[in-house]
């Protein structure tokens, strides 16, 4: 049984322990560098950590290319380590994830190794392979453009095999019951070492069949219920967060109809609808998505995000919209990724309009799930184009106008801090930021605060209500005999609207839960309200007595 459903309400922080601070010097983030940053993540209102890929690895794709499960690698620190930083994290009551990529390993990898020397080890069936080249071999690849194929030929096995991401990617066998049986000794492994769950990768990969013959893969939706018994097992309140960008009519299949699958999904159809929205002023599609994804379990949650470490994903729009949508955010070639999105970070996509910056965030933070941050965008961070592929919004994290941004001591990082121009660590850091009351820092981590005191937004129904505009989006919350209504215009132009509210509350009032612009409606029963050019509004419908209003059910 669940013990906690904490991720309901929770606030998610993702960052790469690489890119955070370097304590020793070497050039490269280390653990011992990330637990001195804390107090910072403490002090913005994070609630959880959601760290990138760290075991040991080649590092031919950021770590997404695991050669051991059991070790953390050199470069980051060691287990003490890792043990160390995940206590001062229980110390001030943030919970830790960490990246399960358990579709592929590295090709270095013990495994692997002992599959390509010898057809009779054990390790063979680990993987897939084939005698010759499967004629769908170049199909299915997750990079286009950048991938050639999904099948290799390796000339110490003397047969193909398969891997659906990068050449020293290969796939594992997840099919295979002993593959399954070391995959939940892995997350056994972390769980006793302090984490409180995992962001498992590329979902829908890891449960499809494989093989040379496998023409239209078929996914084993059980093997999602095995994940989710034994982390429970294990430990009541850990949980499973899915990355499966999937369409809504098989969301119920990731989560389970009786909520016995995955805990939390990215909802990447709403992610994307969103960008049209912000790219067009136009919240239909939006609001089509909002509803689409709405059914769910009363236990599984959404996970809500803007940008992440990948590109951003345009996948699942019409072929109008993806082009809007890149001419408003990424209209260069140099700034698109896989002939399907777009690898900028937040904050160049909008120009550094610090209006739109609100408004997105505002979005963010109001959307129906938990809220999933990047680092460095509480701080406006910008990205560099010059570096390949998604590497380009990995940059170093941008703490201080001191050399390489305050990240490390080294004559050279890892990846170059980003430096000069708009979005250098000369002019965006936290340091800076810190000091001034206005910052976007101080401006967010006020919105997370208030995120929290809103818990109708992460554990209530919602209702989309009608604007009268398309730019405008209104949402009103119900949990507990308590409602919230916010209001978001996409616009760059002001609205004015008509709106009736309903919900629950001691009168018709609307408190403004950010400013003393509150509302009360007209004769008409109605509230009429002007919103400014990406303007944004949280009220609470009746009061602030709200905590003594609230029931238990």
């Amino acid at each position: 049984m669940i013990k906690d459903l904490w991720y309901k309400n929770a606030v998610i922080y993702n960052l790469a322990v690489g890119t955070f601070m370097d304590a020793d010097g070497d050039g490269i983030g280390d653990f011992q560098g990330l637990q001195r940053r804390l107090d910072y993540l403490h002090g913005l209102g994070v609630t959880c950590l959601w760290l990138g890929p760290f075991q040991t690895s080649p590092m031919k794709d950021d770590g997404y290319d695991v050669a051991d499960y059991y070790t953390v690698d050199p470069r980051y620190g060691t287990l003490g380590d890792f043990v160390e930083f995940s206590h001062a994290c229980k110390q001030r009551g943030i919970r830790v994830i960490i990246d399960l990529v358990i579709n592929h390993t590295s090709d270095q990898h013990p495994w692997f190794q002992a599959a390509r020397k010898d057809p009779n080890s054990k390790y063979r069936d680990w993987y897939v392979w084939s005698d010759k080249k499967p004629s769908n071999a170049d199909e299915g690849m997750v990079f286009p453009g950048v991938q050639k194929t999904t099948w290799t030929w390796d000339k110490e096995a003397e047969a193909y095999y398969f891997h659906r991401f990068y050449d020293f990617q290969p796939d594992l066998n997840t099919s295979n019951p002993e593959v399954q049986a070391e995959l939940l000794k892995v997350m056994g492994f972390w769980i006793e070492l302090g984490v409180s769950g995992f962001r498992m990768d590329a979902v829908p990969f890891i449960i499809s069949t494989k093989g040379p013959d496998v023409k239209t893969p078929k996914e084993q939706f059980d093997m999602l219920r095995m994940f989710r018994e034994f982390v429970q097992w294990r430990c009541g309140d850990a949980m499973i967060l899915a990355e499966a960008n999937v369409l809504p009519d098989t969301d119920m299949d990731y989560f389970g109809d009786d909520g016995d699958r995955m805990h939390m999904m990215f909802n990447f159809q709403v992610n994307q609808n969103l960008f049209y929205a912000m790219a067009s002023a136009d919240t239909r599609p939006l609001v089509k998505a909002l509803k689409a994804t709405k059914p769910r379990p009363a236990t599984a949650q959404w996970g809500q995000f803007l940008r992440n470490h990948d590109e951003l994903d345009l996948g699942r729009l019409d072929d109008e919209q993806r082009k809007r949508v890149f001419e408003v955010f990424g209209p260069d070639k140099g700034m698109q990724l896989y002939d399907r999105g777009i690898r900028r970070r937040l904050a160049p996509m909008l120009h550094g309009d610090r209006r739109r910056l609100e408004l997105a965030y505002s979005l963010l933070f109001t959307l129906p799930g938990t809220p999933v941050i990047r680092y460095g965008d509480e701080i406006g961070m910008g990205d560099d184009l010059s570096l390949p592929e998604r590497n380009c919004a990995r940059t170093p994290m941008q703490w201080s106008d001191e050399p390489h941004g305050g990240f490390t001591k080294s004559d050279k990082p890892i990846l170059p801090v980003i430096s000069g121009g708009v979005f250098g660590y000369e002019r965006i850091n936290a340091a800076r930021q810190r000091r001034d009351p206005g910052a976007l820092l101080n401006w967010t981590e006020r919105m997370i605060r208030m995120r929290k005191e809103c818990p109708e937004i992460g554990w209530g129904d919602f209702a989309i209500l009608p604007t009268g505009s398309p730019a405008v989006l209104a949402m009103r919350y119900d949990w507990k005999n308590n409602s919230v209504v916010i209001l978001h215009n996409l616009d760059d132009k002001p609205k004015e609207i008509a709106l009736a509210v309903g919900g629950v509350g001691e009168s018709d009032r609307l408190v403004n839960l950010l400013s003393e612009d509150h509302s009360d409606p007209g004769d008409d029963g109605k509230h009429h309200l002007v919103i400014e050019a990406y303007g944004y509004r949280w009220y609470r419908v009746g009061g602030l007595d709200y905590l003594l209003r609230r029931t238990e059910s």
